[in-house]
């Protein structure tokens, strides 16, 4: 039996450690080679939704002395959400998890994060936000998501000066760095993809958080649809999870953005510090704009910029850089 088990990095507080993946029936999406180009390229991203994670399978984490093993859900994710309260410095802890079905075993080793002392946490969203995506046009985003490999991709102009700033602000030691979340409407079968796109651009290095994966060629068709509440609850168990620091909202015009950041802006009055949204359009939207408006009244600074290097102004003017 062919099995693939997928790990994303987790994150951890002072009180508890999360980490979390998938378990897959022979091959997880990001076996699918993301160097091909043309046809095979399409066929590669296609094959990303084409994917049989196994339910009920047991999966075990160790890290230090823990060892704790849970079983997979319908769709085969796991996560692991324990009590934990031992010293551990600030930055990134690697972490192990296994399974053997069928006397088959295999071992996978993932991170987690352990925020340094931070000025700021950073939460963006992915999609027309730092990686051009053309969210605005269903047609557009899958021909440019098929057509297009990750060497083909582009961010906007300084939007990765703007992150590597954010990331610095406050920081004095050399490997410290404020705590960055990449969260977005994409589906797990993509988080290679982004990931990979992230490191070649040089992006601070983040906890990715996407949405429930997909297991049929149909679900392409569909990929960053749909509702966006998810991306609302993850949103609002990061600011939970880390209460004690002011977080920087990051995303764009193009989907629900402005309406989930009021409502965090909303449910934590005194956690926000600024929310920025990208301008995808020629015009600025005037159902966007009033939201905005709404938000500053809560006290958070707030922009609404088509370039970058605006974006990078407000942050000095605001004292965030």
């Amino acid at each position: 039996m062919k099995l693939d088990l997928k790990l994303y990095r987790g994150y951890v507080n002072d009180q508890e450690l999360n980490v979390y993946g998938h378990l897959f029936k022979s091959w997880a999406p990001d076996k699918y080679k993301m160097d091909r180009r043309g046809l095979k390229h399409a066929v590669a991203i296609i094959h990303m939704f084409r994917i049989s994670p196994l339910e009920n399978k047991e999966i075990t984490l160790r890290f230090r002395d823990i060892e704790v093993t849970t079983k997979t859900l319908k769709d085969g994710y796991f996560r692991f959400s324990i009590p934990f309260s031992e010293d551990l410095k600030s930055g990134w802890h690697e972490y192990e998890v296994s399974c053997n079905i069928k006397n088959f075993g295999m071992i996978e080793k993932g991170e987690f994060l352990k925020p340094h002392p931070s000025k700021y946490g950073i939460i963006s969203d992915i999609d027309d936000t730092f990686l051009i995506s053309h969210s605005n046009s269903v047609f557009k985003k899958l021909y440019v998501m098929l057509s297009k490999n990750i060497n083909k991709r582009q961010t906007f102009d300084d939007v990765v000066e703007h992150y590597k700033q954010l990331s610095r602000a406050g920081q004095d030691l050399e490997h410290a760095s404020n705590s960055f979340f990449y969260v977005s409407s994409s589906e797990w079968n993509l988080y290679e993809f982004v990931n990979e796109f992230a490191k070649m651009h040089e992006l601070p290095k983040a906890v990715i958080k996407l949405k429930k994966i997909k297991t049929r060629i149909s679900d392409f068709l569909f990929t960053g649809r749909g509702s966006h509440d998810h991306k609302f609850e993850k949103i609002k168990d990061i600011i939970s999870f880390y209460p004690n620091i002011p977080y920087v909202l990051l995303g764009d015009d193009s989907q629900k953005d402005a309406d989930i950041y009021e409502r965090i802006c909303k449910i934590f009055p005194q956690s926000l510090k600024a929310v920025y949204i990208r301008q995808t359009g020629r015009k600025k939207k005037p159902n966007i704009t009033e939201i905005l408006r709404n938000i500053e009244s809560l006290g958070v600074s707030i922009c609404y910029f088509k370039h970058s290097h605006k974006a990078i102004e407000h942050s000095r003017e605001e004292g965030i850089i």
